[in-house]
């Protein structure tokens, strides 16, 4: 079983690289922020940026770092099948992948006018925002000492793979399946 994380900034293809190893590959995903929706709504919260980060933060305080990807990793290993993680957020998260055995994680990333764009298009639960707070989420999320709390540019660092998502779909796939065919395959 070969289980890929995925971590990125906003906006920047990590789904689009779920869709296509899903759709392509027959990969497994498995969604943090899809686990995080449901907690928040079993809480009788707001599905936003603000009501994910804070429920995000505090199961990992109240457990560990891993915990939510671990409990989406335990999924994982009852299918026993190839598996995408989507929304890596933590070095603890990396960490407790790279123990696993059969890791790789990719690192997604564009120009900040382009995820935006993209973003908006998008229009989920926690896309309804203007430029300058998108930019402020991503900062909030992008670097801290707390090992609970969001760390993107750490994990970005921690990648095996990174890609460039500023032009479109078709170049994208041809770098995962360059990716793929290198080694990061089962």
């Amino acid at each position: 079983m070969l289980i890929i994380g995925i971590t990125g900034t906003l906006g920047a293809g990590k789904g689009t690289i779920v869709e296509y190893l899903k759709e392509k590959k027959n990969f497994h995903h498995y969604s943090v922020r899809t686990y995080l929706i449901k907690e928040i709504e079993r809480q009788g919260l707001p599905v936003n940026r603000d009501s994910m980060t804070s429920v995000a933060n505090r199961l990992r305080s109240e457990h560990h770092p891993a915990y939510i990807v671990e409990e989406l990793y335990k999924q994982a290993v009852v299918a026993g099948e190839n598996a995408v993680i989507e929304s890596i957020r933590t070095p603890g998260e990396v960490d407790f992948l790279r123990k696993q055995g059969n890791f790789y994680l990719f690192a997604v990333d564009a120009d900040p006018k382009i995820r935006y764009e993209r973003i908006r298009q998008r229009a989920s639960e926690t896309d309804h925002v203007d430029f300058e707070t998108f930019l402020a989420n991503e900062a909030r999320e992008m670097t801290a000492t707390d090992p609970n709390k969001q760390n993107l540019g750490k994990c970005i660092q921690m990648a095996d793979f990174r890609f460039d998502n500023n032009g479109d779909f078709k170049a994208l796939y041809k770098e995962v399946d360059r990716v793929l065919a290198r080694g990061a395959s089962a």
